[in-house]
């Protein structure tokens, strides 16, 4: 059962990648909205998560109210995934009008200095798009990590997808992936993470939305050893076919503590960033997967088991070696994917 899983889900967003990005883009839309409204119907455990962690975004609202954020939330995830499945088809002029992103000047100077900058994401709207409009309208190549899906052959889908995209994809396999960002770092590259989920036992705990969740403290340790610039990212959709965005200002590195110390302070600097940009577009926030550790505690032995296993899964993780000190804790984490299907 396990292998025929796998080959269904390979088997469907093969079909989504060959199928809808020939579609008009109308027609896409509408039936992203058609899936999205289907799915939210249906009441399914993505959906009761969803709705869950919303109530935490949310904590005022009714429970229609937490509806209306859910199917908004949902009809959200599926435009990421039309557009995600388009987009190697989008002209760079297509791209340059789909986006626009506040404070670019922040990623500018940084890369301008020659410091090198890691930018990290949580799973808002389409990160995807925001990394074709850097390559290729910015003209800002950058690497990223993913994390290995199951099946192998879902995971190539991914890695080519990405690589199609001008995207540099790192496999997640250890301390390999945390030189190899480093390397690029020091040299004055872009390295772009989505960084808002960690389930591992090294990842940093943070204060999220008045709750304990555990988030990567890689983006922060690379900041550290590297002297790069580290730019927590927001990205939202309104009621245009405009994605917005917006490069907070820099987390600095504190003057005093050790480099674990140093790394918990700036990893909730990110997360204080991200709940910014989450609070303010709750809806465009796919998370659809258990996040604070109260809910991990509630997970069943064979959920543990599973978790990080699914497409939901993919998100740009990797794991360095204990020997490395602090650099041992997790670096990164869908998009979409989202999300994930998705990756920064």
């Amino acid at each position: 059962m396990s292998d025929l899983r796998d080959r269904l889900s390979d088997g469907l967003y093969g079909l989504g990648w060959a199928t809808v990005k020939r579609l008009p883009e109308p027609v896409a839309a509408g039936l992203g909205r058609r899936i999205a409204d289907v799915a939210w119907k249906r009441r399914g455990k993505s959906v009761l998560r969803l709705e869950s962690n919303l109530a935490r975004v949310v904590p005022d609202a009714t429970p229609e109210r937490l509806a209306e954020l859910s199917r908004a939330g949902m009809r959200s995830y599926m435009r990421y995934w039309m557009e995600s499945f388009r987009l190697p088809t989008w002209s760079k002029e297509r791209v340059e009008r789909g986006i626009d992103i506040k404070d670019i000047h922040y990623l500018k100077e940084g890369l301008a200095s020659g410091r090198g900058v890691v930018l990290a994401l949580p799973h808002l709207a389409n990160w995807d798009l925001a990394g074709v409009w850097a390559t290729r309208v910015l003209g800002l190549p950058f690497t990223t990590v993913a994390e290995r899906l199951k099946p192998e052959s879902l995971y190539d889908r991914f890695v080519a997808y990405r690589e199609s995209l001008g995207m540099e994809v790192v496999p997640h396999t250890g301390g390999s992936a945390f030189g190899r960002l480093a390397r690029r770092l020091r040299a004055g590259g872009l390295v772009c993470l989505v960084a808002d989920r960690d389930l591992s036992a090294s990842g940093t705990e943070v204060t999220f939305f008045g709750e304990t969740a555990r988030m990567p403290a890689g983006p922060a340790i690379l900041a550290q050893q590297t002297g790069a610039l580290l730019l927590p990212v927001t990205l939202w959709y309104d009621d245009t076919p405009v994605m917005k965005g917006r490069v907070h200002p820099p987390v600095e590195v504190p003057g005093t503590g050790t480099r674990a110390e140093k790394a918990a302070v700036m990893t909730q600097a990110l997360a204080d960033a991200f709940a910014e940009g989450i609070a303010d577009h709750p809806e465009d926030w796919h998370m659809l997967q258990r996040l604070w550790l109260a809910d991990l505690e509630d997970r069943e032995p064979d959920e543990r088991g599973a978790a990080g296993q699914g497409a939901g899964e993919q998100g740009p993780g990797v794991r360095v070696p204990e020997e490395r000190g602090a650099a041992g804790r997790a670096l990164g984490e869908r998009a979409p994917e989202r999300r994930e299907g998705g990756t920064a």
